[in-house]
């Protein structure tokens, strides 16, 4: 008789698995997620957000779980999508890809690098996590997993369902492939969006990230695009929810765009993972200030292993890295110099790349470090279904999906050593430079 396993979460209360998730859960790859924090450095700054990806998998695998079962529930679904999504007319097929959408669920993140995020540009052209967790769905120790379970688990089946097509456009999705990807990576309401936003939010100690996600997932049905859609957009079917849902789809978008404004955004956040990046390119430098792509050599390095060397580099002047590494154990990150504002950016959109130009001429080039992108929070756009089983885009039922605010990121940050005499130029010739675009030099 199958065994039933219990885990404790302080998101979801418990999460619960088989004999065949429990083996993947144990296996080398998941166990490493016990070691990668989720949020990088951010414990520096919200000394509370040193949960792991280990943790969120567990999630991913909880919210999966029930989107699912919500989105095939026979209630749910009209007879348009039942014709056009076989699966759900087949009983043991239907259990087939539950399967494979939980053992997904719980591989989704496992090809993240120390640190998730905050290092991700130091991998080859071309490759990313998702690229990484791939190859890890088809080792050779998971392919044993996927041939114990009864009956026995396609990995190109979790691969897909793992990463989505936009992260494997060298794969053919059927619509019934493209929706289960959906369930966990979606951009509206995937699973992994939803759990990283409440995890996050718990352990980083703000409200940021709460709505409510239970009347979200309830809501959650298969659905075909508005017929009015423009006429070369797809029919194809998607995950879209019901009128009664779409405040708290709202909600969800809003916790989003605050979480990165607040949190994820946050100043002190981001210098952190600058220096971290920079200590990354010394720490990997006999590898050509590259991660590894080969298992054997990637799955070996977590947080532990960087964490334990920067430590050491940092009370070594002779280390490598030794200057990055003090940064950030000794609280000597660089301080914020400079950021964009609406004015400025009325004169001219590129103020920030203006002025640290003009900075770097000035006082040296290792002086400085630039953060600046433009997160677009706009609202996904999918279907809603009325209550009179009219369907809509989102967009044009939702005011706040349409107009959810970008959040413009351009700061300059200054090594504390210059930090006044670098202000007292700022003030000087900061409007000049804005406003010529020209590098500007006291000589």
């Amino acid at each position: 008789m199958a065994s039933v396993h219990e885990i404790r979460d302080p998101i979801h209360v418990f999460v619960r698995l088989d004999d065949a998730e429990r083996r993947v859960l144990d296996s080398a790859p998941l166990q490493r997620l016990r070691h990668i924090h989720q949020l990088a450095l951010t414990y520096l700054v919200y000394p509370g957000a040193t949960h792991k990806r280990f943790e969120h998998a567990l999630g991913v695998l909880e919210l999966a779980s029930r989107i699912f079962d919500v989105v095939t529930n026979p209630t749910n679904l009209s007879d348009e999508i039942r014709k056009r999504l076989n699966p759900l007319t087949v009983p043991d097929e239907l259990q087939y890809w539950r399967r494979v959408v939980r053992m997904a669920a719980l591989c989704h993140d496992t090809g993240h690098l120390p640190f998730s995020h905050a290092g991700e540009d130091l991998l080859p052209q071309d490759w990313d996590h998702e690229q990484l967790t791939r190859l890890i769905i088809h080792s050779d120790e998971m392919k044993d997993i996927w041939k114990s379970v009864t009956p026995p688990l396609r990995p190109c089946d979790i691969e897909k369902v793992a990463v989505g097509p936009r992260k494997a456009e060298d794969l053919s999705f059927s619509d019934w492939e493209a929706i289960l990807a959906e369930i966990i990576v979606g951009d509206a309401f995937g699973a992994d969006r939803i759990d990283y936003l409440l995890r996050d939010s718990y352990h980083a100690g703000v409200a940021y990230g709460r709505f409510d996600h239970y009347r979200l997932i309830d809501t959650l049905r298969i659905l075909t695009p508005p017929r009015s859609d423009d006429l070369d957009r797809s029919l194809a079917p998607s995950i879209g929810v019901e009128e009664g849902g779409i405040h708290s789809v709202e909600a969800l978008m809003i916790a989003r765009y605050f979480m990165y404004s607040q949190v994820y955004l946050h100043r002190t956040r981001r210098i952190y993972d600058i220096h971290l990046r920079d200590f990354l390119k010394d720490w990997l430098n006999d590898s050509d200030n590259m991660f590894p792509t080969t298992l054997d050599l990637f799955l070996p390095i977590t947080d532990v292993e960087v964490l334990a060397d920067l430590r050491s580099a940092a009370q070594d002047p002779n280390r490598t890295g030794h200057d990055h590494a003090q940064r950030i154990t000794r609280r000597n990150h660089f301080k914020r110099l400079y950021s964009s504002n609406p004015q400025d950016r009325e004169v001219n959109l590129d103020a920030g790349s203006a002025l640290i130009k003009a900075l770097s001429n000035q006082f040296g080039n290792e002086n400085f470090r630039h953060d600046s992108l433009t997160h677009r929070s706009y609202g996904p756009d999918f279907p809603v279904r009325t209550q009179d089983g009219r369907r809509f885009s989102s967009r044009a039922v939702s005011e706040a999906l349409r107009n959810l605010p970008s959040i413009p990121l351009d700061n300059i940050f200054v090594d504390r050593t210059i930090e006044q005499e670098a202000r007292t130029w700022l003030d000087k010739y900061r409007q000049e430079v804005i406003e010529s675009k020209e590098e500007y030099s006291d000589e």
